[in-house]
């Protein structure tokens, strides 16, 4: 059994992961231009790297239909961890996200978008023989929204959104009914309209800063996004090299390891640069939907073809705000960002992407 899992394992898979990875280790010593604040923020992420390889081959040694048994103890902690968070969290840059152990900052969060992978993949191998009607839906969602209203209470809108587009997403492939499509669209946008006065100042400012941006702000909510613009902009076709990126080395672009590093990384290797490293995070995506289509049940079909709606939502909605095509949601691109729980939690992902396509019925050649 051990032979074959590791001869069905995707290599594929784990090398582009790893080349991203590093990559983005390098886009992070570069994008934090010698400021001695986040001087060791590389070497932690290089820490973090470590852990997070030795996350994914546990992963893939682990068989997946393990994890349905332990999905459930899993959730209820993810809960208990956003509760103490809600009581306790410490808070940071305006909102309470991270728990403090004294050595290293966790985000149960981050954590919580594969934990909800899990719990709604078995929720529908439990009721893949059920009649896909109201109640179907309402027992996947009341799972769903067990974690995501203490998210929103954190405040934490961006990670809110990309579970409830998981549950969405994962509520579609595993036979949605047409008209109840229709319903919990229209029924979404109604509530997100209802849902906007109650919105921090902070989250209401990006959006209508996005649909009526001010042209005399220079330094106003708009300014992150605008000096994202003008550091894609100067980086032009091949960009201007590593390490020589003015709005990058001068400071002028912000937050620009984290939910800015795409426009860091157009910067310093221009249109060219970034295609690469985003027709790479592609490749990482069809490798996952090949895993969903090798899949030998509903559970590691369907635990596969969410991850993969996970990572191409989060890249699309990062690329999308550093290009001002979306409002500011905070959300960073995958495997490349700063963030140890971002690439843990990615790393438990791409671990159980590989256990399932290790454990595939047919050998593929």
């Amino acid at each position: 059994m051990v032979r074959q899992t590791w001869r069905n394992f995707d290599y594929w898979l784990f090398g582009s992961v790893l080349l991203l990875s590093v990559f983005g280790i390098v886009m992070i010593r570069s994008a934090i231009a010698g400021n001695i604040e986040l001087a060791e923020h590389p070497t932690r992420q290089m820490v973090y790297l470590g852990i997070a390889v030795g996350v994914i081959l546990v992963a893939s040694f682990i068989d997946y239909h393990y994890w349905a048994s332990l999905s459930r103890a899993m959730y209820i902690v993810t809960v208990i961890a956003l509760l103490v968070i809600y009581v306790y969290g410490q808070a940071r840059f305006g909102s309470a996200r991270w728990l403090d152990t004294g050595l290293f900052l966790i985000q149960p969060s981050e954590i919580g978008k594969i934990v909800i992978l899990l719990v709604l993949a078995d929720y529908f191998e439990r009721t893949k023989d059920r009649k896909r009607d109201l109640r179907w839906i309402g027992g996947s969602l009341a799972l769903t929204l067990g974690i995501v209203v203490w998210i929103v209470l954190q405040p934490n809108l961006s990670t809110s959104i990309v579970i409830m587009v998981l549950w969405f997403s994962m509520l579609w492939v595993n036979g949605l009914p047409l008209k109840y499509l229709l319903v919990l669209v229209i029924g979404g946008l109604i509530l997100m309209a209802a849902a906007f006065p109650f919105l921090q100042d902070y989250q209401q400012a990006r959006i209508i800063n996005f649909f009526f941006p001010d042209p005399n702000a220079r330094y106003g909510d708009t300014y992150n996004v605008d000096q994202a613009l003008i550091a894609i902009g100067s980086g032009g076709l091949f960009g201007q090299g590593y390490g020589h990126g003015t709005q990058v080395q001068l400071r002028f672009l912000k937050v620009r390891h984290t939910d800015f590093i795409f426009s860091a990384m157009a910067e310093e290797f221009g249109m060219v640069g970034t295609l690469i490293v985003m027709a790479l995070t592609v490749f990482i995506l069809l490798r996952c939907l090949r895993s969903a289509r090798l899949a030998p049940d509903i559970f590691g079909a369907t635990l596969a073809y969410g991850y993969t709606i996970l990572i191409f939502f989060q890249m699309a909605v990062n690329v999308g705000v550093n290009l001002n095509m979306v409002p500011v949601t905070g959300l960073t691109y995958p495997f490349i960002s700063y963030g140890g729980s971002s690439l843990l939690s990615l790393a438990l992902g791409i671990g159980l992407v590989e256990s399932v396509v290790s454990r595939r019925k047919a050998i593929e050649f």
